[in-house]
């Protein structure tokens, strides 16, 4: 049990992400008023299906999401991946998603 702690709770390194990578915030507005990783978009997990044409339209290479825990962007990567998505990483925290922006510069702060 742990070890499954200390996994959930560890850092995860950035992936290689390419150039136009499109950063997401799932949460609610008011959270993400509150304050935000530079560059992200907010696309609220229950706003996320009515979007993904427009997702799919801007041609993202590939999407980074994040929320509070990481349990509501585990559940948008899941449902952007249905949609045909695949490359879709959850940063699971904005603090994660702020380490990754320090490992690369990535993010596209356009659209949509």
């Amino acid at each position: 049990m742990l070890q499954w702690l200390k996994k959930l709770f560890s850092p995860t390194p950035a992936p290689s992400l390419p150039a136009g990578t499109l950063l997401i915030d799932v949460r609610e507005p008011q959270e993400y008023a509150a304050g935000h990783a530079p560059g992200a978009v907010n696309i609220p997990l229950a706003q996320l299906g009515s979007q993904i044409a427009r997702l799919r339209a801007s041609q993202p290479p590939a999407l980074v999401l994040y929320c509070a825990s990481g349990m509501r962007s585990a559940a948008a990567c899941r449902q952007l991946q249905q949609a045909g998505f695949t490359q879709v990483y959850n940063a699971r925290t904005r603090q994660q998603a702020a380490a990754w922006l320090q490992q690369s510069s990535f993010c596209r702060p356009d659209t949509p």
